[in-house]
């Protein structure tokens, strides 16, 4: 049994019919499932969050075409590696074989001249690139590779997806299935993996393993005192990167700036790469501070064009200063809560039309029609303001954005109240 692979490998699914999660694009009809059934894929990018099934459903694919397989990890490939690669696929080719498969795991990690190197194949079609990555393709892969790929957005795994992957684990894994674990409670499992297919197993792993469950069955209390035992065992293939960076973002949230600059510590440590942790801090400082510290987006903004620039090691002073800023600054998630509420009402109301007087009116038959009639110029009016309406009929007097309590925003509070009077109920 000690030769066995992992748990997480040996329920790696070898079809679609088996593989869960992500039927938006492999389940009846999905557009990649039909690209498959028609065997024409085009070269692809998966984005999405760890253990929801990248590496897997590549590997489904070159199963399901028949093709050869070649598989690159960013973290420890060079341009040697690529080109020694894309001179086995054209021998492939040249040798009357069927166009090779190239997946790169962790393709934002490459580099540019790296990224570069792979152009050319993909453009002659020497292979089929399909490469899986965590972060935001449009920031991460050059746009000449990217306007070459189609790219696919994973989904986090579903809840009932899990359950059912926890339970055909023990039914008809080799060694789970003789050991007759009865699960009592699965929010534990759940929780702790949080929605990590592999980390889901690895989990699973580690508590039909334990002494202590002998013949008892799986309960939360159990699962909570075996993973605090055993952390690092479930940890060692990568997943704690995850772990720290919430808890990271978390600290800065939670305005403790001693706690984030900790976890800035493990992560400069553990050898991050400066960019993705410029890029949280970024994202974080419209999020969590928006218009209560507007200066935070700009020290961040600032703060990753130096780290792109810099790097190590005195990247991490930089990231210092900004990290203590953003964890020290007055917090406001207003402005992330009133563009969740807009792309909410736009989804439930429509289409609605623009106002007429709001309408561009380029020529003189829309002119004519009442094309931007009676609209009143704000600069023209005393303090750059005239009440009029902006939003459709519809939905006129929905308040979308509600400034936070914090010095700033009740600033702004105030002048929006004293313009708009009761339409909004500031």
């Amino acid at each position: 049994m000690a030769t066995l692979p992992p748990l997480a490998e040996r329920m790696r699914p070898r079809s679609l019919d088996n593989y869960i999660g992500q039927k938006h694009l492999v389940g009846p009809n999905a557009v990649l499932r039909n690209a498959i059934s028609n065997k024409n894929i085009p070269s692809m990018i998966f984005w999405g969050p760890p253990g929801v099934g990248k590496t897997t459903l590549a590997f489904i694919i070159s199963n399901s075409l028949n093709r050869p397989f070649f598989s690159l990890s960013a973290i420890n490939s060079g341009v040697k590696d690529i080109r020694e690669v894309i001179d086995k696929a054209q021998a492939v080719q040249s040798a009357g074989g069927e166009q090779p498969i190239l997946f790169i795991d962790e393709i934002h990690r490459f580099s540019k001249s790296q990224q570069d190197s792979l152009l050319g194949a993909v453009e002659k079609g020497l292979v089929t690139l399909i490469g899986a990555t965590t972060e935001n393709p449009s920031f991460e892969v050059i746009s000449a590779l990217l306007s070459r790929c189609q790219v696919y957005i994973l989904k986090p795994i579903e809840k009932e997806d899990l359950i059912q992957l926890i339970n055909t684990s023990l039914q008809e894994d080799l060694v789970l299935k003789g050991k007759n674990i009865q699960i009592k409670e699965y929010e534990a499992l759940l929780r702790l993996s949080g929605g990590d297919a592999r980390k889901l197993l690895n989990l699973l792993e580690l508590v039909s393993n334990s002494e202590e469950l002998q013949s008892k069955a799986v309960d939360n209390e159990l699962v909570l005192k075996l993973v605090q035992q055993n952390l690092a065992l479930y940890d060692k293939s990568g997943e704690q990167h995850y772990d720290i960076i919430s808890a990271f973002i978390k600290s800065i949230r939670g305005s403790d700036p001693n706690a984030a600059v900790y976890w800035l510590a493990r992560m400069i440590e553990g050898g991050e790469d400066p960019k993705f942790i410029a890029r949280r801090l970024l994202i974080l400082a419209s999020e969590d501070i928006g218009n209560a510290n507007p200066n935070a987006l700009l020290l961040a903004n600032n703060c990753f064009q130096a780290v792109s620039v810099i790097g190590w090691p005195e990247s991490r002073i930089i990231l210092s200063q900004t990290v203590t800023y953003l964890a020290s600054s007055a917090k406001s998630n207003a402005a992330y809560m009133a563009i969740n509420e807009a792309q909410t009402l736009v989804k439930q109301t429509g289409d609605l039309p623009v106002p007429l007087h709001l309408r561009n009116a380029p020529t003189k038959l829309m002119k004519n029609i009442g094309y931007g009639k009676d609209y009143k110029y704000s600069h023209s009016y005393t303090g750059n303001f005239i009440e009029q309406e902006f939003l459709p009929e519809q939905i006129s007097g929905t308040k979308l954005y509600d400034p936070g309590d914090n010095q700033s925003e009740n600033k702004l509070r105030e002048k929006l109240r004293a313009n708009w009077k009761n339409k909004y109920k500031y």
